[in-house]
């Protein structure tokens, strides 16, 4: 049975003046978390736990098992390595590759360049 004639069946026999439906006005929680997610300010946040999430994915397995992304601030991520040798590597070597990779995969606006930490 179509929904407003149902509607309508029910108000009439209850003695109900007939209320038209309104329009569907449900948002996706996908829509609805980015604009509570901006409107907080919690956005870097959101990018940070993004990065976090696919670090091994841009980088790669061995460069992932050495490092670990820390914190996003300013367009900055900021990673923790592990070793000397593997922080000079990453500093001189793959420093370009990987701020580009993460400018391809998350925007030029959200990580503009990667400095590695000892530790």
């Amino acid at each position: 049975m179509d929904a407003k004639l149902r509607f309508k069946i029910l108000a009439e026999w209850r003695g109900l003046p007939e209320i038209p439906f309104t329009k569907d006005t449900a948002v996706s929680t996908s829509e609805l978390i980015p604009k509570l997610m901006k409107k907080l300010g919690l956005t870097g946040r959101l990018h940070e736990e993004e990065i976090r999430n696919a670090w091994r994915s841009v980088v790669g397995d061995f460069i992932a098992q050495h490092s670990t992304p820390q914190k996003l601030s300013e367009g900055i991520l900021y990673v923790r390595v592990l070793q000397s040798s593997v922080h000079y590597e990453l500093d001189r070597v793959w420093r370009p590759q990987i701020v580009q990779k993460l400018k391809l995969r998350f925007g030029n606006n959200v990580v503009r360049d990667v400095r590695f930490r000892l530790g």
